[in-house]
């Protein structure tokens, strides 16, 4: 119930925990640094330089308050009752919690003058007499002094905890590139806060530091992949809101009593030339992955000042309908921070916030921001909200023709109502696991492949030599591009946002261009094209590419079961197979025929070579790293010519054509 699952997300979980309770400190203006590292024998280690865990004797319990926070659940920062104003641990819930779910958990606390240590074993407190869980304890409460003096002005709180692996998966650990991940943004999240993350644990230990001065303006500079359209606008202001609570009153009893409650908002936001969102939220220094009553509330504030001002601003005419909250989430990155008291999330995962009052509370503040900024005269504003609503009205066509492309794409029964291109040569087959839309380069080639094709489960769609970059074009165009517009309306899965596999007419889309510099420029451009709009497609494993031969070597007197011709595929095959026919006394006919093009071929050796499923062969695109993915298309196909010469130039040499050529 608490930490979601047993497995590597539940541990990275309790994690977590200890280190938002280091971070709390440092919201608090308590902590510079929190240092976390992965031992080598499965232990993780948080230290914090923040006040440190009370060691005073509570009064309700006569046990020391670190006693209190980690055996009894709902205590730690809240029982000072105004230690923290705005928190994600509390040191309550989440350190008890861990420290249940531990074999072995050791807290050393330093304040002046002595550094003082408590330890715990499956959630009993108690004196181990050696090093990890397996060693002799004895259950004994109180702190225990550890000799180690401390400053009068430094403090801090040190804690190492080995998971029981009565409770977690054999396979559960701790994950480093999720903790890095996770660090960075924190370190966004709270400017001046040093994180420090040692893992001991492989051969060569590393360490990783974060720490961003910036805040969110920076982490939305960090997230943001396009071009700007806009500068990083920041939104922040206050609300505030009564919320009805259960405490506790004289008598022990839960009771409903309303409590006036503080709300902090600070929103960055900036909106760039492409047309993925990419939007982080967070409650004080938790993020909430998927969201809550804080993002509903910014969305929902976006809709209204945006088509109020754009309709004064005639971007939208009369007759045209409103944009939807789709076309200004295109293209933007946003960080939502909102920072309160006690927020209500939906279970201790926290990953969604569930506080009511603060969808309305942050509505009102973005939205009149919005209304200020979009219908500012200011020349500066002006410069950054004009092209902000050109962009949000090109979404807006650019959804509307993809709809009707939508609509339109159906299998048969759209083909008989030519709303497909007539170009296409659509095979008979309905069973979307068999059929194959082949992408043929040029008129010429596609007479050859209809001869050779299997008309019952392969389809043909010709091209005219190279297609629009669309890398380098805004989504207007690349749908106005008449090659495009025709290989995503026979796909039929729709675009962008839109695209839905489920729809694809086709099981396999396999580019089928020549075999030289030309026909890999072509399937580059191609590659772009699906990648960007259609990636779903090659995640999913169902794009490839053909491989035609570049050589026929004629056999002189083939023997009985050889076959008459032989295919290769590069020139070190040609002159390997020439080398071993010549060593078996085989003759062949010269000259050996190069192929210039699919075009030279005639069908039988087209459907031999490049289309029969039982003799061809098909390179499938694959992608393991998105963001990596994304990235080296920019930098081979997008507009920014310097790094691309930068790459050409420093790491050129060490490529061969067998990279180059997929």
């Amino acid at each position: 119930m608490y930490i979601g699952s047993t497995d590597t997300r539940g541990l990275m979980h309790c994690l977590w925990e200890i280190i938002d309770n280091g971070v709390d400190e440092a919201l608090a203006g308590a902590a510079h640094r929190v240092e976390v590292t992965l031992h080598r024998d499965g232990s993780a280690e948080v230290h914090d330089d923040g006040r440190g865990i009370p060691i005073d004797k509570e009064p309700k319990t006569g046990l020391p308050g670190v006693e209190v926070v980690a055996t009894k659940l709902h205590a730690g920062g809240k029982f000072g009752g105004g230690s923290y104003v705005a928190t994600g641990g509390l040191h309550g819930v989440g350190l008890s919690v861990v420290n249940a779910l531990s074999a072995r958990m050791d807290i050393d606390v330093d304040r002046a003058p002595a550094s003082q240590g408590i330890s715990f074993r499956h959630g009993a407190a108690g004196v181990f007499d050696g090093e990890g869980p397996t060693a002799g304890f004895v259950e004994q409460s109180g702190m225990t002094r550890k000799g180690k003096r401390v400053a009068k002005n430094a403090s801090g709180t040190r804690i190492r905890f080995w998971p029981d692996r009565r409770i977690f998966t054999k396979d559960a650990v701790f994950e480093l590139d999720g903790l890095v991940g996770r660090a960075r943004q924190t370190s966004f999240i709270v400017p001046g806060l040093e994180l420090v993350i040692r893992d001991l644990r492989g051969e060569t230990p590393t360490e990783e530091k974060f720490r961003h001065d910036g805040g969110i303006a920076e982490f939305t500079d960090y997230l943001a992949k396009d071009e700007p359209v806009t500068e990083v606008l920041r939104i922040q202001g206050s609300g505030s809101f009564t919320e009805t609570v259960p405490m506790l009153d004289a008598q022990g009893h839960m009771t409903p009593q309303d409590v006036d409650r503080d709300l902090g908002v600070d929103i960055a936001v900036r909106w760039g030339t492409g047309y993925d969102t990419e939007l982080r939220s967070f409650v004080n220094v938790i993020a909430t992955p998927k969201g809550g009553t804080h993002v509903a509330g910014f969305e929902a504030a976006l809709v209204k000042p945006f088509n109020e001002a754009m309709r004064a601003a005639k971007v939208l005419k009369v007759n045209d309908p409103d944009i939807e909250k789709s076309d200004i989430l295109e293209g933007m990155t946003a960080v939502v921070t909102v920072r309160q008291a006690e927020p209500q999330f939906e279970g201790q995962t926290k990953e969604i916030l569930g506080t009511p009052a603060v969808r309305s509370e942050v509505r009102k503040i973005v939205a009149a921001h919005f209304t200020e900024f979009l219908s500012s005269t200011k020349a500066a504003d002006k410069r950054q909200s004009r092209p902000l609503m050109d962009k949000v009205y090109g979404a807006a066509r650019t959804r509307i023709t993809a709809r009707q492309h939508k609509e339109t794409q159906r299998r048969k029964n759209a083909l008989e109502s030519s709303s497909l291109p007539s170009k296409l040569a659509d095979c008979r087959a309905a069973d979307n696991d068999r059929t194959e839309l082949f992408i043929v380069e040029g008129d010429s080639a596609l007479g050859t492949a209809k001869l050779a094709r299997n008309s019952e489960f392969q389809a043909l769609l010709p091209i005219r030599g190279k297609i629009l970059n669309v890398q380098k074009a805004s989504v207007g165009d690349m749908l106005k591009n008449a090659e495009c517009a025709s290989i995503i309306q026979v796909v039929g899965a729709g675009s962008g946002r839109t695209f839905d596999l489920d729809s694809a007419r086709y099981g396999r889309i396999i580019f089928m261009a020549d075999a030289d510099s030309d026909g890999a420029h072509i399937r580059c451009l191609l590659a772009t094209l699906f990648f960007k709009y259609m990636p779903d497609l090659i995640s999913s494993g169902r794009v490839f590419t053909a491989v035609p031969p570049l050589h026929r070597i004629e056999i002189a007197n083939p023997r009985k079961g050889q076959d008459k011709y032989v295919y290769t595929y590069s020139d070190d095959e040609l002159q390997r197979k020439l080398a071993e026919l010549k060593k078996k006394n085989t003759r062949w006919k010269d000259p050996v025929q190069r192929y210039k093009g699919l075009g030279e071929m005639d069908a039988d050796q087209l459907a031999e070579t490049t289309m029969d499923p039982r003799r061809r062969t098909l390179r499938k695109l694959t992608v393991d790293d998105a963001d990596l993915a994304a990235s080296v298309f920019e930098l081979l196909m997008g507009s920014e010519v310097a790094p691309r010469k930068e790459f050409i130039v420093g790491a050129g040499g060490q490529l061969t054509e067998a990279d180059l050529d997929f």
